[in-house]
């Protein structure tokens, strides 16, 4: 969706299927949202549009309190494309600008800063800083409105290096004062104090539908013991797995929502709690939770090609959204190069489960090119329908 005529098309139909591929915003009110938000549809000529909720908020508007847009899924594009901006988002998603600066993105890039500068700001409308600093906006207002943490542990929680920085920034988002950011949680979200040490509860959210019970399936198959494990029964069903991230350690806990997978709603999300050693991690180990789910995906576009070949179109109306969960793609992929005598459908396997390559086909399966570039997807679905061990 390049053309704006039809991103305004697509504000005015309040379509989720493109919540988080591109943000609008509104001259009159000085608001951003997503392209769902319920509000009145504005008028075309008091409209534009950003690539980005960095780029919005680097041109002055503020998050909208009813769509809360800087809450939406990231855009898919980041999962299939392995080129330098790629890579970055999925670098700054991981807080690698918080802990090591811009310099330390472009190393890990085999850029220099001023290439990355100058990469992210053509095509996302805001330098590697003003994407960080969104992403520390989003972690702060989670952390505001879901535990009893001061707000000045929030604010270092949240990765910002001063608590100036923290306030200046939540006015420049949201409009209101830390404090302001909190009483406006809606009842039932907020924390009572005292309450940190019970976890951070948090909705991982999806576009589209989103096959639950699959997902749930690979991961109780697979389980590693003492790092992974699920109890409950299918339907109603707890993952639980330790993390390693880079300020400490921590314990995730996710639920299985079997009607996430029905396909009558456009979006909804995952309810997950995260126990953390050190707050700071919390932004790291969303991310990862939410490539561990497979949550950035767009289903519609993978449903649309996969539906169309035969074989598969009977599996696909069959389970719409159907994911394909991975893990810490770009740190495993440099790993596994480093491994020698490994077989080819190890490999295969370790790039589908590991590095989430959404395009992946084992050795000796016949997989068509018609099937690109969601052949990890069209496996599942074979796996999922009983076709492939």
């Amino acid at each position: 969706m390049t053309d704006e005529d039809s991103r305004y098309e697509a504000v005015r139909s309040r379509d989720a299927r493109f919540d988080g591929a591109f943000f609008f915003a509104v001259e009159t009110t000085g608001i951003y949202c997503r392209p769902s938000c319920p509000a009145v549809t504005p008028k075309r000529a008091h409209v534009r549009f950003f690539p980005t909720a960095a780029a919005a908020q680097g041109a002055g508007f503020r998050a909208c309190r009813r769509c809360r847009p800087d809450a939406v899924p990231g855009s898919a594009e980041w999962n299939v494309r392995a080129d330098a901006v790629g890579r970055a988002m999925r670098l700054i998603a991981d807080g690698v600008v918080d802990r090591e600066g811009v310099a330390g993105l472009a190393t890990r890039l085999g850029y220099s800063p001023r290439q990355v500068q100058r990469q992210l700001t053509a095509e996302l409308g805001a330098g590697p800083v003003a994407l960080a600093r969104a992403q520390r906006a989003h972690t702060a207002r989670v952390l505001l409105q879901t535990t009893g943490l001061p707000v000045t542990e929030i604010a270092f929680a949240a990765g910002f290096a001063s608590v100036r920085q923290f306030n200046d920034t939540v006015r420049a988002v949201y409009a209101t004062t830390p404090t302001g950011l909190r009483a406006a949680a809606p009842r039932r979200g907020r924390a009572r104090p005292g309450t940190p040490t019970a976890g951070v509860p948090l909705r991982l959210a999806h576009r589209g539908p989103y096959q639950a019970r699959p997902v749930f399936d690979l991961l109780e198959r697979e389980a590693v013991p003492g790092v992974e494990e699920i109890t409950g029964t299918p339907g109603a069903r707890t993952y639980r797995r330790t993390l390693r991230l880079p300020y400490g350690t921590g314990i995730a806990a996710v639920e299985e929502r079997p009607h996430t997978g029905t396909g009558a709603r456009p979006g909804g999300w995952l309810d997950a709690r995260v126990h953390l050693t050190d707050l700071r991690d919390l932004t790291t180990a969303v991310q990862r939770l939410r490539r561990l789910f497979d949550l950035d995906a767009d289903p519609y576009a993978v449903d649309e090609r996969l539906g169309a070949d035969a074989r598969l179109a009977p599996l696909v109306a069959a389970r719409p959204g159907l994911r394909s969960p991975g893990a810490a793609r770009d740190a495993a992929r440099d790993a596994l190069a480093a491994v020698p005598g490994l077989d080819d459908p190890t490999i295969a396997a370790i790039r589908t489960r590991a590095l989430g390559d959404p395009d992946v086909a084992p050795p000796g399966l016949d997989a068509p090119d018609s099937w690109r570039p969601w052949r990890s997807y069209a496996l599942n679905h074979l796996r999922a329908a009983g076709e492939l061990e």
